[in-house]
C-alpha cells in the first residue's frame, strides 16, 4: 500500500490545505503570530505520518503517528485561539472541529493497526 492511499493521510493533507486557505487571508500580524503556528501544526500531522510510514520498524512508525496525533490536537488549540481572537467564524471552527475529530478517530485506529501482525 502507498502512503497516498491511506485515508488518514488524505484527510490530514486536506486539513492542512483547508487551514492554509483561511490563514492566507489574514493580516500580517495574525499570520505572523497565530497563523504560522497553526500552519506548522496542521502541516505536521501529514508530515509525521509520512516520516513514520517510511520507517522500517513498526514501533518507529507508531511513534511518528503519536507525534502526528499531538500535532492534530495542537492544531485544534490554535484554531480555538484563532476563533477566540475573532479570526475564525463559529461555522469555520465547527467545520475544523469536525474534521479534527474524524481524523483523530481514524488516526487512533491506524495507530492500533500498526504492527498487529508483528511480535
Amino acid at each position: 500500500m502507498k502512503l497516498e492511499e491511506l485515508r488518514v493521510y488524505q484527510l490530514s493533507m486536506k486539513l492542512a490545505e483547508d487551514v492554509w486557505v483561511i490563514v492566507v487571508k489574514w493580516d500580517y500580524f495574525a499570520k505572523d503570530t497565530i497563523g504560522k503556528q497553526l500552519i506548522r501544526s496542521a502541516d505536521s500531522v501529514a508530515a509525521n505520518l509520512s516520516e513514520g510510514f517510511g520507517r522500517f520498524f513498526y514501533k518507529e512508525e507508531r511513534q511518528f503517528c503519536y507525534y502526528s496525533r499531538g500535532s492534530l490536537y495542537e492544531t485544534k488549540t490554535w484554531l480555538t485561539k484563532a476563533f477566540n481572537r475573532e479570526l475564525l467564524s463559529n461555522e469555520e471552527l465547527e467545520k475544523f472541529e469536525k474534521e479534527i475529530n474524524d481524523l483523530g478517530v481514524k488516526l487512533n485506529n491506524y495507530i492500533n493497526a500498526i504492527g498487529k501482525n508483528q511480535n
